[in-house]
């Protein structure tokens, strides 16, 4: 295979990795010096479970970049660059410098969204656009047809708190309930606190954020539950048709990801 591509598939494999949520590593040789196996350019990505997609060279020095890139996954620190010099201790005894970037990428976020309906389809269709994973639950079968949801990732056909239990949405996902109902979006948000999504979002009015407080607080939610709910979601930014209101909602996705 030749470098461009090489490069390109390291590529493609990054994004169905972030696609499919998975964190990987990219390692690139962003120098070299005297006689050196890569140059350069060269791409190397490394799962989480270590194994890995293109090369740097190979050798000892790829292992502790393999190394390197895994503890940084563990740690979550950010990019770093080091310096291998090709002697004796790298099983080179050629004299010469690799410096390789060790760049730690997250999978795509991700937005589970509760119900399909004219919001639900047009914030799945935005949000995909703007880079999320798309996971969309609904109880009606003839919503979930592919072709009204083109962009989801993945469908799940069924109760709602079953669906949202299903996805185990984590700290960087968001759960937005658009669902038929208020009994429903009522099974939806009790679901989704019980996981640790790190925004949940409800459509709907501040009276029906006072019922669902009140209802909810019924239930034994404490305060701090509660403080979890974003009601209504979105940004206020006028319209209220499905389409403005899955803008608001997108905007206040992507605002909340950039701020993170």
């Amino acid at each position: 295979m030749n470098g461009g591509n090489e490069t390109v598939a390291v590529f493609e494999e990054v994004v169905r990795l972030q696609r499919a949520g998975q964190p990987c590593v990219l390692a690139t040789v962003i120098a070299s010096r005297g006689s050196s196996p890569r140059k350069a350019g060269a791409k190397m990505v490394v799962r989480g479970d270590g194994t890995s997609a293109g090369t740097i060279g190979g050798g000892k020095v790829e292992q502790e970049v393999v190394r390197t890139a895994l503890k940084s996954l563990a740690d979550g620190t950010g990019p770093v660059s080091a310096t291998f010099v090709l002697d004796e201790t790298f099983g080179h005894a050629c004299g010469g410098e690799l410096t390789v970037q060790i760049e730690p990428l997250g999978g795509m976020p991700r937005l589970v969204m509760c119900g399909a309906g004219h919001v639900g389809q047009a914030l799945t269709h935005l949000a995909a656009l703007a880079g999320f994973r798309v996971s969309v639950v609904d109880e009606r079968p003839d919503y979930l047809a592919p072709e009204r949801l083109p962009e989801a990732a993945e469908y799940f056909n069924g109760d709602y708190a079953a669906g949202v239990a299903s996805f185990q949405p984590t700290e960087a996902d968001a759960v937005v309930i658009a669902t038929p109902g208020y009994a429903s979006d009522l099974t939806a948000v009790k679901a989704a606190l019980a996981t640790p999504a790190g925004f949940i979002g409800v459509i709907g009015s501040m009276r029906k954020k006072e019922t669902l407080f009140k209802d909810l607080a019924g239930l034994g939610f404490t305060f701090a539950d509660l403080e979890r709910l974003t009601v209504p979601v979105g940004l206020a930014i006028g319209g209220n048709s499905p389409p403005e209101i899955a803008i608001s909602i997108a905007a206040q996705l992507i605002e909340r990801r950039y701020r993170a």
